[in-house]
């Protein structure tokens, strides 16, 4: 199956794709819109050129693992998203994402710049990887 992984942010929004055949995830874009309608067209944008069999949202719970209102706004938005791309959502637990996203940028010998338009995919990627990895 193909995911579209998507790391919801105030201001920017990551992507990722990869399948559970392979295993294979890679980082796509950093969406910079805030959320709303324009950031909703352009991940329905996202879902017409990479055509995922379903997406995964990070669900960002708190660290007890109980959800908040970030969690609850996550669900919302996502359920707007299922509904106008017709595609199953499956939400994952994004604790530690961007911790790991960090740690393979601190090791990538990129400027800080460079790190910084490529964060947020990298987060996506590895929901998405946790995702993948977690029935494996």
């Amino acid at each position: 199956m193909r995911y579209l992984a998507i790391d919801l942010g105030d201001k920017r929004t990551g992507l990722a794709a990869g399948d559970d055949v392979t295993g294979v995830v890679a980082p796509l874009a950093v969406i910079h819109q805030p959320r709303g309608p324009a950031l909703e067209r352009a991940l329905l944008e996202a879902v017409a050129e990479h055509a995922p069999d379903a997406l995964v949202i990070g669900l960002p719970l708190n660290m007890d693992g109980s959800e908040g209102p970030a969690a609850l706004a996550a669900r919302q938005f996502g359920e707007s998203v299922r509904h106008a791309s017709n595609r199953p959502i499956h939400y994952h637990d994004e604790r530690l994402s961007s911790f790991a996203a960090e740690e393979r940028l601190h090791r990538s010998g990129r400027t800080h710049r460079e790190k910084r338009r490529i964060r947020d995919a990298l987060a996506a990627a590895e929901i998405l990887r946790d995702f993948i990895n977690r029935d494996r």
